[in-house]
């Protein structure tokens, strides 16, 4: 029997134990295939108040598509990486999450970096959650370049009895 999970606090650092794979899959320890894609991108967290979770990512030559700006692509992991991370800080209620729907609006184009991913989580359910991004170019000062919305199917983690 598990019972129903509690709200992390918001606006703490991304893991107060420690990276840990899955929840930090920015760590070059994460336990990641050497050469998987999430390795090559240069991104970071960053502590925001009011925040579940923020990441920013450097718009470089690697991830750019031919018209000078962020590839969508790119911004569409950015925004699924951000959101399906989110769900496992704070009190650890997730053993296991998968998109299931993902909605974005590129609003704008993402030129100069870092693109800021800024995850807040609207629903921390017993069989989905649903998760709301915002990205700004941060160099273009503080230009809105997309908005989504994604949920997800995630499995609880086991509570001990007590």
């Amino acid at each position: 029997m598990t019972s129903k999970p509690s709200k992390p606090a918001r606006g703490g650092p991304p893991f107060p134990d420690g990276p840990q794979f899955p929840r930090d899959v920015l760590s070059p320890s994460s336990g990641a295939t050497p050469g998987h894609v999430l390795g090559t991108f240069s991104w970071r967290y960053v502590p925001v108040e009011g925040a579940d979770l923020v990441i920013d990512l450097d718009v470089t030559p690697e991830v750019m598509n031919g018209s000078g700006m962020l590839h969508g692509g790119v911004m569409a992991t950015l925004i699924d990486v951000v959101s399906g991370t989110a769900l496992f800080r704070g009190d650890d209620i997730y053993e296991r999450s998968s998109t299931t729907e993902m909605q974005i609006s590129f609003l704008d184009a993402a030129r100069v970096g870092p693109v800021r991913a800024v995850a807040h989580v609207l629903r921390w359910g017993g069989r989905t959650a649903v998760v709301r991004v915002e990205a700004y170019d941060i160099g273009a000062e503080n230009l809105h370049v997309a908005t989504a919305t994604l949920t997800f199917a995630v499995k609880r983690r086991e509570l001990a009895p007590g």
